[in-house]
């Protein structure tokens, strides 16, 4: 547990500094932004950081708690505050960012749009730290491989596998693969739209486009992650939440693809919705 501790918080420190030195990158390159004005000043970028640490913490356990396990959490709400123990969500945390960026601008009368695009550039870098924590601590790893790239996760979860299973129970490196897609792909589209496409001319594009990315590349490797255990029973072993069909193997979607798909359908909306008011 300790371990895992440090590396969060590694992740987390890496993750947020970065991102916060992106955000001042930007800000200094004010020809990037509508009428060459950024939509906060480098003092600003460093107050928000605050905001968003607390957003980051307070919604990533809370979503958790309210997606993940509310029936456990209703039973035991004294361990909600224990963050220590692990369980933390990205929609939460998401959520929770939205939350302090908006409270935030308004204070200062900052755009809200362009303080999101702000974040929506930089987010990839706490993704893909936090991801590499996930597979480092070997959690949250994916479904059982034959594939040459599968990894042997210690501990006995890791190592249950149906029945006929090889005597080692290899599994897919999801953590990678979201380390790959959430983090260093998205990251680098997101570096070029706004960098060398000029995306942040128009408040809210980025916005949109983060969501798009996310939400698609989250959704795709829900296919090849195992099921979280409070979801996964014998008759519904990938763990869909919503289902068609009695049948073991019937179409699902998991949680995180409930949770990840309306990402994407909302980012094309607000790209469509900026760009016809442009």
């Amino acid at each position: 547990m300790t371990l895992a501790l440090r590396w969060y918080a590694l992740a987390y420190i890496a993750g947020l500094v970065l991102a916060w030195r992106w955000v001042v990158l930007l800000i200094r390159r004010p020809g990037l932004w509508p009428d060459d004005y950024p939509p906060l000043d480098v003092k600003q970028a460093e107050d928000i950081l605050t905001w968003v640490i607390i957003g980051v913490v307070l919604g990533g356990r809370l979503g958790f708690v309210l997606f993940y396990q509310p029936g456990y959490y209703l039973a035991y709400p004294l361990e909600i505050p224990m963050i220590w123990q692990g369980g933390m969500s990205f929609h939460g945390g998401f959520v929770g960012v939205i939350v302090a960026g908006v409270l935030y601008a308004r204070k200062h009368g900052l755009s809200v749009a362009g303080v999101g695009d702000c974040f929506a550039v930089t987010v990839a870098i706490g993704l893909f730290f936090g991801r590499v924590a996930n597979f480092i601590n070997a959690e949250l790893w994916g479904r059982p491989t034959t594939l040459p790239w599968g990894v042997v996760f210690p501990g006995s979860a890791a190592q249950t596998c149906p029945d006929g299973w090889l005597a080692i129970c290899a599994r897919h490196p999801s953590q990678l693969y979201e380390a790959g897609l959430e983090g260093i792909l998205l990251g680098v589209i997101m570096f070029w739209l706004a960098h060398r496409r000029g995306w942040l001319k128009l408040p809210g594009q980025m916005i949109g486009m983060f969501l798009i990315l996310y939400g698609a590349s989250r959704s795709f490797v829900e296919l090849f992650r195992q099921a979280d255990a409070q979801f996964a029973t014998v008759d519904n072993p990938w763990g869909h939440v919503l289902r068609l069909g009695a049948n073991p193997e019937s179409w699902g979607l998991t949680m995180g693809q409930v949770l990840s798909l309306p990402m994407l359908l909302v980012g094309v909306a607000i790209i469509v919705v900026v760009r016809q008011r442009a």
